[in-house]
């Protein structure tokens, strides 16, 4: 409905520009203008209200996108950095613009989101709110006896402040493991690994809440079935 009114940092999310927090953030460095004024925080808009952000007039998008696509190892999760190699938006050529709900690493490889949802986007990246993310990952030594039931228990992390959440942990060989987290911090499995003296080598992420890479090649992505969908906003919005 037209006149339907929005906080500003959820209308700038639902056009798919960033996450709710980085809007915020782009308001607060006065990036973002209403109606020619320089925005507030917490303020409020309309459809009939122009806003622009960054130099570009707003539009809020109708139909909600979202892809899933196999990063490759060497892709940085950011739109824009000067100093990164390859970038979402350099490797992503979709009509509606999109963005990523959930980083992973540049060492990393697998499922990454991608939508012009913002509040999809805010759902997926909030911790509280314990959707699964499972993981590959290979490390290179021999994987010690008590591994499982130390990685399942939570650990440590000393530079975090934090301990992680219990998880589930499958072994695969002696050096590969399937893991299940409801958390997302900060290169946590490769900081978990390495309390226990393990580096790890390759890490592959398989699925998030009910999307997975299925037959997905990497480098390649597809738009999600309505099926795929309607159950993923069911899972996010605790239903």
């Amino acid at each position: 409905m037209d006149n339907e009114v929005f906080r500003l940092n959820k209308f700038i999310a639902e056009c798919g520009v960033c996450s709710r927090r980085e809007a915020d953030t782009l308001i607060d460095e006065g990036k973002v203008l209403v109606n020619g004024d320089v925005a507030t925080k917490g303020c409020k808009v309309s459809a009939s209200d122009t806003v622009i952000c960054n130099g570009k007039t707003l539009r809020k998008k109708t139909e909600k996108v979202v892809l899933a696509y196999y990063k490759p190892v060497g892709v940085t999760c950011t739109n824009k950095d000067k100093y990164a190699e390859q970038t979402i938006s350099d490797v992503i050529d979709y009509p509606v613009r999109v963005t990523y709900a959930g980083r992973l690493d540049k060492e990393s490889e697998g499922l990454l989101l991608l939508t012009n949802d913002g509040d999809l986007i805010n759902k997926l990246m909030k911790g509280s709110n314990h959707h699964e993310k499972e993981y590959t990952v290979r490390v290179g030594k021999v994987l010690p006896p008590d591994f499982k039931e130390r990685m399942e228990a939570g650990i440590f992390l000393r530079e975090l402040n934090v301990k992680t959440r219990p998880c589930k942990v499958e072994l695969i060989d002696d050096y590969t493991f399937r893991i299940v987290l409801t958390q997302g911090l900060n290169r946590q499995i490769r900081r978990m690994c390495e309390a226990l003296g393990l580096r790890v080598i390759a890490l592959r992420r398989d699925r998030v809440a009910n999307i997975t890479l299925n037959k997905l090649q990497v480098g390649t992505y597809r738009k999600l079935n309505e099926n795929e969908l309607r159950e993923l906003y069911m899972i996010v919005d605790g239903k």
